[in-house]
């Protein structure tokens, strides 16, 4: 996986002298991130030199960043190939976490972005205290964080709820039932009482699962620079990648996908408002389906029910593609994003929502005609968040690794 598609790259003061060696050691780590590379030919593409490069790339392989992977590959220069320097398997790793309604998970990756432990245990977590789903999900990262034998560089958090900028706090979860939730404030205390006190120590980030699963579909799946990323679990939320980064808009809130009101004099949603695409393509789906209520994975229920060729719930779920498309829609005609790309549980159930989303789009779409071809599935399926969750933590620590010991 190429972790670092394109390096986040360092918010820079005044140039001191150690603040423009931190610097270039993100400079050299990017390049060899991309792909190994000997020390000649990072000094090639830095434009520093061969010395500089050295004391840099001896100070990665101190901090366990790099390690030297043999020859490199020929250049067809005259003389003896270098080495290849490349990032270390068994370096600082992304240490990623997901609270869904009905599951919980975890995740460690590499600083190459390979999965090297992962976790998920079904539980329904709806109106169940922050304290008892965090105790859970410490023994979860517990044991993820043991199988995957790498030392953890920070810890980020997907939910499914509204993360603002202000740092860490769960604003609002409607299907969790949460609100204003500390949520690092919440785990620290579970993950020393689980015997996890080194992970408590961990910076602790969060954001929601679509931002994050956005994010992993830009970074491990080739994703265009610009594109719609729209996702459902319990309810449905997205991700707007503009340039490459994501749209998060003034407060952090952008992505809201699932409270577009479709049908105006709809039904009442969980955020008070009437006909949002929630309550069209969301869990309430299951209530078209006839299976209003039945308690679980909604996704892996409807999903069951198609391929054995059940007529309601794949008329629910045309339904559901048509309320989708209808939005999606409105969000291509203001965005003209290259892609619309179908993720979370949204790819498992794409094969009957794909048609009717594809008549709405080609409809409704007027700032240029609509190709099907623009409307995708995501590879990663329900694993982005989760991915994206670990995989961030590797890229920031890529992007400057003299956060670590030192730099």
């Amino acid at each position: 996986m190429n972790v670092m598609r394109e390096p986040d790259g360092l918010r820079r003061g005044p140039a001191s002298q150690q603040g423009m060696r931190r610097a270039n050691l993100a400079l050299v780590l990017g390049v060899i991130a991309r792909a190994p590379r000997s020390r000649a030919e990072v000094a090639a593409e830095t434009g520093l030199t061969r010395a500089a490069v050295s004391s840099l790339a001896e100070q990665l392989i101190a901090d366990a960043l790099v390690v030297e992977e043999g020859p490199a590959a020929p250049s067809g220069k005259v003389g003896r190939p270098g080495t290849a320097l490349g990032l270390n398997p068994l370096g600082p790793g992304g240490l990623g976490a997901e609270i869904g309604v009905e599951h919980l998970g975890a995740c460690v990756v590499d600083l190459r972005g390979e999965v090297r432990a992962w976790r998920r245990r079904e539980v329904s977590n709806r109106g169940r205290q922050p304290a008892a789903v965090m105790a859970d999900l410490a023994e979860l990262l517990r044991s993820a964080v043991a199988e995957s034998g790498l030392r953890p560089a920070g810890l980020t958090l997907a939910v499914p709820g509204l993360v603002g900028t202000s740092g860490g706090v769960l604003q609002r979860a409607a299907n969790l039932g949460w609100q204003d939730v500390p949520l690092a404030a919440e785990l620290r205390p579970a993950l020393r009482a689980a015997g996890a006190a080194d992970l408590a120590e961990l910076p602790v980030e969060a954001d929601n699962e679509a931002n994050l699963g956005g994010l992993a579909e830009r970074w491990l799946d080739d994703g265009p620079e610009d594109f719609l990323y729209v996702s459902a679990e319990a309810g449905v939320g997205a991700a707007i990648v503009v340039g490459g980064r994501l749209l998060r808009g003034s407060r952090g809130y952008a992505g809201e996908f699932g409270h577009v009101p479709v049908h105006p004099d709809g039904p009442r949603c969980a955020c008070g408002a009437h006909g949002c695409l929630e309550q069209y393509a969301g869990e309430a789906v299951l209530r078209a389906a006839g299976s209003a209520n039945v308690r679980g994975d909604w996704v892996t229920l409807l999903a069951e029910r198609a391929e054995a060729g059940d007529e309601p719930a794949r008329a629910a779920l045309a339904g559901a593609g048509s309320a989708l498309g209808t939005a999606a829609a409105g969000a291509v005609n203001l965005l003209d994003p290259a892609e619309v790309v179908l993720g979370g549980g949204y790819a498992r159930l794409a094969p009957w929502l794909l048609p009717a989303m594809r008549a709405e789009l080609a409809a409704r779409v007027t700032v240029r005609p609509w190709s099907d071809e623009r409307l995708t599935v995501s590879r990663l399926g329900r694993r982005g968040p989760l991915l994206g969750a670990a995989v961030g933590v590797v890229r920031a620590v890529v992007a400057d690794p003299g956060r670590l010991a030192g730099g």
